[in-house]
């Protein structure tokens, strides 16, 4: 799997991560794409985590159903007056919505109407 922390994403984390906390990423179904990318700060592990990268000091976890969508991902950070903060990026992305915000990957199921089409 491949993940990518851009520089000032690294940075911004580590102005923001305290002695043992992570960044937990994860994936839902939403957004007109289907897909969105959410992202918090953690310390403890919940059932299912597992860690998908350690970076310039920076860990990542996620569960098992996010784990599949996250090849490619590139995580940046913007401090943009509108629309800062972190930024999720994917080289497999298929399509995007307009405003960004949501995503389709090549070869996962189609999403309709906010559910999974298998």
């Amino acid at each position: 799997m491949q993940i990518t922390i851009k520089e000032n994403a690294v940075k911004m984390l580590h102005s923001k991560l305290e002695e043992g906390q992570f960044l937990r990423v994860m994936v839902t179904e939403g957004g007109c794409a289907g897909l969105t990318y959410a992202a918090e700060l953690g310390r403890e592990m919940r059932e299912g985590d597992r860690p998908v990268l350690e970076q310039g000091g920076i860990r990542v976890v996620s569960d098992a159903n996010s784990s599949k969508y996250l090849d490619g991902l590139v995580i940046d950070y913007s401090d943009d007056l509108f629309n800062g903060g972190l930024k999720f990026t994917n080289s497999t992305t298929k399509s995007t919505c307009s405003c960004g915000s949501s995503f389709s990957l090549s070869a996962f199921p189609e999403i309709q109407a906010g559910k999974c089409k298998s």
